[in-house]
This record gives C-alpha cells, structure tokens and sequence, in this order.
C-alpha cells in the first residue's frame, strides 16, 4: 500500500475526505519526525513504537570490489510493533 492508498482507505474508514485524510496522514508523519529527531519515543499502545538508537561505525566490504570500506555511524528509527498488531497479523 502506497501513501495514496493509505489516504483513500483512511478516507473511508474515517468517513473524512480525502483532503482531510491527507492532512491527518501528513500530521502525523510531521508530528513523528519532529519527535524522533528530539530523541523522543512514540508510542502507540497496541499499535507499536517508533524510537531512534544510534549504529556505530563499523567497516563493511565493497560487494562488487571486496575491497574493506568504513560504513559512518549513524541514528536508525526502529518500530517495535505491539502485542494487539502482532495479533492481528498472524
């Protein structure tokens, strides 16, 4: 499901229009963003939560040349789903 499916079946679910749909959709990721670049944690109680954890650098191999390459450490998002989607999945 692409961001344009999600809006329409967000629409209908909601009874909202489509506009409004893609507002709320937008809202959300905005407001996610904005609070994982903070370092803050989102949780979504049944749904799941995301948080950023930082990767330290580490060396890799160049697949293509084997050649030893330095990969720069960086901050990941993780989504850690909750116990009622993981239900609803299986």
């Amino acid at each position: 499901m692409n961001k344009a499916q999600l809006i329409d079946a967000v629409a209908a679910k909601a009874g909202l229009t489509k506009v409004d749909a893609k507002k709320a959709i937008d809202a959300f990721i905005g407001v996610t963003a904005g609070a994982l670049k903070k370092g803050d944690r989102l949780a979504l109680v049944g749904f799941g939560s995301f948080s950023v954890t930082k990767r330290s650098a580490r060396t890799g191999r160049n697949p293509r040349t084997g050649a030893t390459i330095k990969i720069a450490a960086k901050k990941v998002v993780r989504f850690k789903p909750g116990a009622e989607l993981t239900a609803m999945v299986k």
